[in-house]
C-alpha cells in the first residue's frame, strides 16, 4: 500500500510514518514545517518529505492519505483529497487500524511529561526482555528512533489529547483502547481547541471510559484535576503514585534535584533509582512507568537499576555541549508549569552558577496569550532571560519582560537573539533554549557564535 502522509514532519505523524515503512508500505508525505529531529529521522528512514501542501506533492497512486491534525479545511491539500474523493484517514485511527490490534496497549497521558514517560516506560519493558513497540512524541535518545513495531505483545503509544484530525475533534487518545493508561497530571492548555480546564477533563474522562475492568489506571495522586475527572466515573482499578508515601507507588529524594531517590510500592521498598534525570517531576515521570511496567508483570526490582542507563529524549533539557564554559541546552517547553519544573531540576543541579534563558512562546496557548500572565512566575530560577517577540505575536512580552525577577529583555528576530546570547554569555552560564519549535536553530547557532 502507498501512503501519502500530510503533515509528516510532525513528532507524531513521524512516527505513523516510521510504523508503516516497518510494515512494508510505500510512504511519502509533505510538511510545512520542517526540522530536526523528525526530518532527521525521515532523512534516514529513506521517506520523501516535500515541503509545502501542493496537491501536486500527492502521487496519483497513492492509496491513502494520511491527515495530520495541524491541517484545516481550506488548506489546499485537504481541499484536494476532499474534491477527488480520495481515500483518507487520520494518523490515529490509522494506528489503531494497522498497528494495535492483538497488542496489550500502554498509553501515556497527561499535560507535561508524556514524551519522557513513554520513553522510560518503553525502555524499562525493553530491559525486562519485552521487545515492545512503542509511539513517542520525540526520539528517545536510547532507541534513535522515534516509534517501532516491536515483537512483544505491548505497545507504548504517547497519548495526546489534542483533537484527531479536521474530520474527528475526539481527542487522538480514545483510538487507542489502552489495557493500561498514565494519567500524569492535568492543566489548562490547548486554548485553541479548549474553551477551559472542564472541557479537557471531559476528554480525559472518554479516555478512562474505555480502559478495560481487568486493566490498569496510574494516576498522579497529587493532581486535583485528575481526582475529580476519576470522580466522573471509574470501572477500572487505579494505582496512584507521588510522593506521599500513602500511595500505592511513592518515591522519596536522597538527592533534591531528582537524580536519586528510593521508590516503594505499597510502602515496600522496591530498590533505588539512580540515572541522569534531574527535577521532582522526573521523579513522577519515572515513578509512573514502573507502575505500569508492574501492571504488566514485569519485576520493577530486577529492572529498576537499569534506568541509570536511560538517556532523556531528544529536547528535553537536551545538552547541546559548550564553548567557553557555557553550557547549551535545547528544551520543548510549551506550557509554564514544563518550564517552572525543568528550571527547578536544572538549578538543583547547577547550583549558584547563572541560568539564561531563550524564550519562544510558539505553542498555539502560548501564542493566543492564554498562558501569558503565568510565563514570568514560571521563570523564577532563571538569572537572565532573553524573551523572542516575533512580530506576529498577539500580545506584548514586554509585560513579562516587566514581570521577570530576572534580567530581562525582548528581540525581534532570532539573529538579534543569537547576538545578544553571544553578548551576554559568560563562562560557567547555562544557556537553556524554550520553544516547541525548530526555533529557526538558534540553539545550534549560538553553540558556533560561541565557539567562533
Amino acid at each position: 500500500m502507498k501512503l501519502h502522509i500530510l503533515g509528516i514532519a510532525g513528532t507524531f505523524m513521524g512516527g505513523v510514518a516510521a510504523l508503516a515503512r516497518e510494515l512494508g508500505h510505500a510512504v511519502d508525505g509533505s510538511d510545512q514545517n520542517v526540522y530536526p529531529p523528525m526530518s532527521t529521522q525521515l532523512e534516514q528512514l529513506g521517506i520523501t518529505l516535500t515541503q509545502g501542501y501542493d496537491p501536486k506533492h500527492i502521487a496519483a497512486d497513492t492509496d491513502i492519505v494520511v491527515v495530520g491534525n495541524a491541517l484545516s479545511r481550506g488548506n489546499a491539500a485537504v481541499e484536494y483529497v476532499l474534491d477527488r474523493q480520495l481515500n483518507y484517514t487520520s494518523g490515529a485511527e490509522w494506528l489503531r487500524e494497522n498497528v494495535l490490534p492483538g497488542r496489550s496497549t500502554l498509553a501515556v497521558a497527561g499535560t507535561h511529561g508524556k514524551t519522557t514517560t513513554t520513553s522510560i516506560l518503553a525502555f524499562l519493558l525493553d530491559a525486562a526482555g519485552r521487545d515492545p513497540g512503542f509511539l513517542v512524541g520525540g526520539v528517545p535518545e536510547n532507541f534513535g528512533v522515534s516509534a517501532r513495531l516491536g515483537t512483544g505483545r505491548e505497545f507504548v503509544v504517547e497519548a495526546d489529547e489534542y483533537d484527531t484530525a479536521f474530520f474527528d475533534k475526539r481527542s487522538k487518545f480514545v483510538h487507542y483502547r489502552p489495557t493500561v493508561a498514565i494519567l500524569n497530571n492535568l492543566e489548562y492548555d490547548h486554548a485553541d481547541i479548549f474553551p477551559d480546564l472542564a472541557a479537557i477533563q471531559r476528554q480525559f474522562h472518554h479516555l478512562v471510559r474505555i480502559v478495560p475492568g481487568n486493566g490498569r489506571l496510574i494516576v498522579n495522586g497529587e493532581d486535583a484535576a485528575l481526582k475529580e475527572v476519576l470522580a466522573m466515573g471509574c470501572w477500572t482499578p487505579v494505582e496512584r503514585f507521588g510522593f506521599d508515601a500513602g500511595f500505592e507507588w511513592s518515591a522519596e529524594l536522597v538527592r533534591e534535584d531528582g537524580s536519586e531517590f528510593h521508590v516503594r510500592h505499597r510502602g515496600v521498598a522496591v530498590g533505588k533509582v539512580q540515572w541522569g534525570m534531574v527535577g521532582r517531576h522526573n521523579v513522577l515521570n519515572g515513578l509512573a512507568a514502573l507502575a505500569a511496567a508492574h501492571a504488566v508483570g514485569v519485576d520493577v526490582a530486577a529492572v529498576i537499576a537499569k534506568l541509570g542507563d536511560f538517556v532523556s529524549v531528544k529536547r528535553r533539557l537536551e545538552n547541546l555541549g559548550g564553548a567557553r564554559g557555557v553550557t547549551v541546552y535545547d528544551d520543548f517547553a510549551h506550557h509554564p508549569t514544563a518550564i517552572r519544573t525543568t528550571l527547578q531540576g536544572l538549578r538543583a543541579r547547577v547550583g549558584a552558577a547563572r541560568i539564561v534563558v531563550a524564550m519562544e512562546p510558539r505553542s498555539n496557548s502560548m501564542r493566543l496569550g492564554a498562558h501569558a500572565d503565568e510565563i514570568a512566575p514560571a521563570l523564577v530560577d532563571a538569572d537572565v532571560v532573553v524573551f523572542l517577540q516575533r512580530p506576529e505575536l498577539a500580545w506584548d512580552a514586554g509585560k513579562v519582560v516587566a514581570a521577570l525577577r530576572a534580567q530581562g529583555e525582548a528581540v525581534a528576530d532570532v539573529d538579534s537573539l543569537v547576538a545578544r546570547l553571544a553578548q551576554l554569555a559568560q563562562a560557567g552560564d547555562h544557556i537553556v533554549f524554550m520553544s516547541n519549535g525548530g526555533f529557526e536553530g538558534a540553539p545550534r547557532r549560538t553553540l558556533a557564535a560561541l565557539a567562533g
